[in-house]
């Protein structure tokens, strides 16, 4: 018996339970969370074995770090460099992976599986993130509530963190109900028609392009989805506002600004941040203003944005890209994720898009008493490796490139092709692959037919999040051949780019 555990598990339970939302967001708190980023350095330098190695590695004597501009000038820890080199086990305090009771796995382009354990006081941190949402946006604190997680099970860390993270707010003592059907459609509608007439409300969780599949889908069986006071959880892509004007006709969700949040996560620490009322005002006013956008992140295009709590998950803007700070069964320190985006702060942010125009914080205000906290805003493009994201599974350049060196492909293909997600007019989402034809090969149906068909193959193969993300019948790419030199696809002279945004 580990008698730790328990008085692990009990004292994290009993203050998650008994702490409101709003002492968990309280603004007095929050402005504490650069000392909490400090404190968390100098836990883990003193108790994290591979943490204390990468710092003499680096030359960096914990003592020394005194304050949080010495903090900002820590080394980053990066996957390559930190999570790779030392063994899962040291980057547990104590070195002790038996300290944690449950082991996520994500996987990337070659499908070599990366470890990451937790415990029940990991988890209740991003149970926060669901309660913001859950609170915030659906009222579910007062309205009896099925929550139908219809991200993928097994070991991958979506569908399961979210299953507990639900659990822990019942216990809480929030009148939800879960149901894990997966990313199975037959059985998600199955289980909606049964449940749903039972409760107030029904929150499906899952990836985009995904839930949009199963509101289609049941639209087409008769489901009366409007009767069934729909609401959306979504994580793992960026989508547009006209797709969530989209579902929100189809599925019959009635307040744009309260119905569906998009959840900002990974692998390696769970939900990072969570869009509110607030953010998706924000986000729906710049939608149609290209470049009021662009003087806010510096890109006409939207990005996803979210508000987090700093005293949780302390976030820094990097070259563009961002870096996170975070406790859990492998606690991190300036962990640089990769994505391209940046951080705002609350007062800024308000500021800025009340020069634009649009008072947010009245403008939610006026559709329901809850959904304004002063957190800081993140607002996230995507992964800078030019991995594409389809239904919640990076889509890596080299595990394509390993279909384009395959026997029934090699001898006409140059091993350079652009990849990229494209959504129709229907709004369902594509993989689209243009491959570069040898020079004097030409295109034909067999081999665009052979090309799609080993993409697919090696993705099933080597990717372990494609083949259970992505439905069997969106697997096979569409594929376009295209001639050597391509100026559109693949023009001369240029550093070639294998992924659109």
């Amino acid at each position: 018996m580990l008698p730790d555990r328990t008085s692990r598990a009990l004292s994290a339970l009993d203050a998650f339970v008994r702490a409101p939302l709003s002492r968990v967001l309280d603004p007095g708190a929050l402005a504490n969370s650069p000392a909490a980023a400090l404190a968390l350095f100098r836990d883990v330098a003193a108790t994290v074995p591979a943490y204390r190695e990468f710092l003499a590695a680096h030359g960096v004597d914990p003592a020394s770090v005194r304050t949080h501009d010495d903090f900002a000038t820590l080394p980053l820890l990066t996957k390559e460099g930190y999570v790779r080199r030392y063994p899962v086990a040291r980057r547990c305090r104590g070195g002790d992976l038996s300290r944690c009771d449950f082991i996520a796995v994500s996987s990337g382009s070659t499908g070599e599986p990366t470890f990451w354990p937790r415990f029940l006081d990991d988890e209740l941190a991003v149970a926060s993130r669901f309660e913001h949402v859950l609170h915030d946006s659906f009222e579910a604190d007062r309205r009896r509530t099925l929550a139908v997680v219809c991200f993928p099970l097994g070991a991958w860390v979506g569908g399961m963190f979210t299953a507990s993270c639900l659990r822990h707010l019942a216990v809480k003592g929030y009148p939800i109900t879960t149901v894990t059907p997966g990313n199975q459609k037959p059985e998600v509608l199955r289980l909606v028609r049964a449940l749903a007439p039972s409760f107030e409300q029904t929150v499906l969780l899952g990836y985009p392009p995904f839930l949009k599949d199963v509101v289609d889908a049941g639209i087409a069986d008769g489901v009366p989805w409007r009767e069934y006071h729909v609401k959306l959880v979504l994580a793992g892509e960026v989508f547009s506002e006209e797709w969530r004007t989209l579902m929100a006709e189809r599925a019959g969700l009635t307040r744009p600004l309260h119905d569906s949040a998009s959840l900002y996560g990974t692998a390696d620490a769970g939900v990072l941040g969570n869009e509110t009322p607030l953010s998706v005002c924000i986000r729906r006013f710049l939608a149609s203003r290209p470049e009021g956008a662009r003087s806010i992140f510096g890109e006409a295009r939207l990005p996803t944005l979210v508000q987090y709590d700093p005293s949780s998950r302390w976030f820094e803007e990097h070259d563009g890209t961002l870096v996170f700070s975070a406790d859990g069964g492998v606690p991190l320190v300036r962990y640089h994720l990769d994505d391209t985006g940046g951080v705002v702060p609350y007062a800024t942010m308000i500021a800025r898009v009340r020069d634009l125009g649009l008072d947010a914080e009245a403008e939610v205000r006026r559709a329901g008493d809850r959904g304004v906290r002063p957190l800081p805003f993140a607002y996230v493009f995507g992964r800078a490796h030019f991995a594409v994201s389809f239904y919640g599974a990076n889509v890596f350049p080299e595990t394509v490139s390993v279909a384009l060196e395959q026997p029934q492909t090699r001898d006409f293909v140059t091993g350079k092709f652009v990849m990229e997600v494209k959504e129709d007019a229907a709004r369902d989402r594509h993989l689209h692959v243009a491959v570069e034809l040898a020079p004097g090969a030409e295109a034909s149906d067999a081999r665009v037919s052979a090309v799609a068909d080993a993409i697919a193959a090696v993705l099933r193969r080597l990717d372990s999040e494609f083949a259970r993300y992505v439905p069997p019948e969106r697997q096979r790419p569409e594929v376009r051949l295209c001639p050597a030199g391509d100026p559109e696809w693949f023009p001369a002279g240029v550093k070639h780019r294998y992924a659109r945004k």
